[in-house]
């Protein structure tokens, strides 16, 4: 056990680990030294930040919360917290399933979590008070990702109710960041030399809508783009009901604002997408998708679609894989109904797809994907393309286009052959080779 250090452990999304980065930088200024995922868990204290979205993830965080209490009884951990979805929405019976856990806070309140340290810290003897003004605080976190790139989240909850989703029975309804906190805290984050700047909310195109009653992502997004030092900008989960189109002007005229959106469309299909909940149809979905390549030629686009739902049946399937032929996304992942409970859909359906038939379809559907992804990544060979470096590997440097996320895209193998290429930095490269994953290529 090191004294003086707490281990924080993020599961989740990017927006937990937002959460996790401005946890840090409090607890830092109570004198800890703050360790983010470390390969051992070795600080006297533990903060676990969970998720609770899924089945797996949830059995994700409660498997970790065993690992770490396991570790307390040994005595190799001296507290152990637990924040973030889970405990949000299972506060009571994790409290009375596993109550080795020293204290369980929610999604929201982990300046009592802070507060709690600081009396630890306090009852340890002398050290930092912790009483740094939550004001010079207000953007500072400690960035957990190569520091050229961060993750800005503009909002936290969702007023759509899709009828498979927990995420409202979490974090309740879609409240806005105003937009001049969000504007200070980017620049806040060029000033600690951040590039690549990844816009998130549960859904980025209900912004504003409760602050200034219009739809402001667009306006939010221009005004980041004039940004000094905001090379990149990315916006990640869009909805397709009410999309705002005044976005697409931005993305088509500000050259910093990636060609690139992450839409989740979950299904194609009139049936289940009125069982879904998700207030569109069919066509207007075409005709979305018609209208954003339209609109921003050459622009990516990354989906996530959802097989198994109650009542689908194999001639929904059929479209479902129709239309991913047809729309032809660079990016898409797919995963498997689970019945989530207090939602719409564990309330009112059966469950009647079979986890074998799901599974199969699940396969069908990203078999189809996979050779598109190929043909898109081959057509890419012999293009010169911007990339910025992540990391070595190997022999290689590891970059990303604009058209590529961290962590869930297709990544750039770039030849070292000599040269030194520096992480953070932009460059110029010749595509040579590629598969369904990845491209390969060479500095110019």
């Amino acid at each position: 056990m090191i004294r003086n250090r707490i281990d924080v452990i993020t599961l989740g999304c990017s927006k937990n680990l937002v959460d996790s980065e401005k946890l840090m930088k409090r607890l830092e200024a109570l004198g800890y030294t703050v360790c983010h995922n470390p390969d051992n868990v070795s600080g006297e204290i533990v903060v676990i930040n969970t998720c609770g979205f899924i089945g797996d993830a949830k059995e994700e965080s409660v498997n970790m919360i065993l690992e770490v209490c396991e570790q307390k009884a040994h005595r190799h951990v001296r507290k152990v917290y637990v924040m973030g979805c889970l405990s949000e929405r299972f506060f009571q019976e994790l409290n009375d399933e596993i109550p080795e856990v020293d204290r369980y806070f929610g999604k929201f309140n982990w300046n009592e979590l802070v507060e709690e340290v600081r009396l630890l810290r306090k009852a340890d003897g002398p050290a930092s008070d912790g009483q740094t003004s939550e004001q010079s605080l207000r953007f500072q976190r400690v960035i957990t990702t190569p520091s050229h790139y961060a993750y800005v989240k503009i909002g936290e909850g969702c007023n759509r109710l899709c009828a498979y989703c927990a995420i409202p029975i979490i974090t309740g309804h879609h409240v806005s960041r105003p937009m001049e906190e969000i504007l200070d805290e980017v620049r806040w984050l060029t000033n600690q030399g951040v590039k690549e700047i990844q816009l998130i909310a549960q859904d980025l195109t209900y912004y504003g809508l409760d602050l200034y009653h219009k739809r402001s992502i667009a306006e939010l997004t221009e005004k980041m783009a004039d940004i000094r030092g905001v090379e990149w900008l990315r916006l990640h989960y869009a909805y397709p009901t009410g999309f705002p189109f005044d976005l697409l002007r931005v993305m088509r005229e500000r050259p910093n604002v990636c060609n690139y959106l992450d839409i989740a469309l979950q299904h194609i299909s009139n049936p289940v997408l009125k069982r879904m909940r998700r207030h569109i149809t069919s066509q207007e979905t075409y005709n979305l998708l018609a209208t954003l390549r339209r609109e921003v030629p050459g622009i990516f686009l990354r989906t996530t679609l959802m097989v198994g739902f109650p009542g689908e049946t194999d001639d929904d399937f059929e479209q479902l894989k129709t239309f991913v032929r047809h729309a032809r996304f660079e990016r898409m992942g797919a995963f498997a109904y689970s019945e989530e409970e207090g939602t719409y859909a564990a309330e009112h359906y059966a469950d009647d797809v079979p986890d074998d038939v799901k599974q199969q379809r699940l396969n069908e559907l990203m078999a189809v994907q996979q050779e598109i992804a190929g043909e898109v990544s081959h057509s890419m060979i012999g293009k010169t393309i911007r990339v910025i470096i992540d990391r070595q590997e190997g022999d290689y440097y590891i970059g990303r286009t604009e058209y590529d996320s961290p962590e869930v895209d297709p990544e750039v193998l770039i030849e070292k052959n000599g040269n030194k290429l520096t992480a953070g930095q932009f460059y110029n490269v010749l595509v040579t080779d590629a598969d369904e994953f990845d491209l390969y290529a060479k500095t110019i």
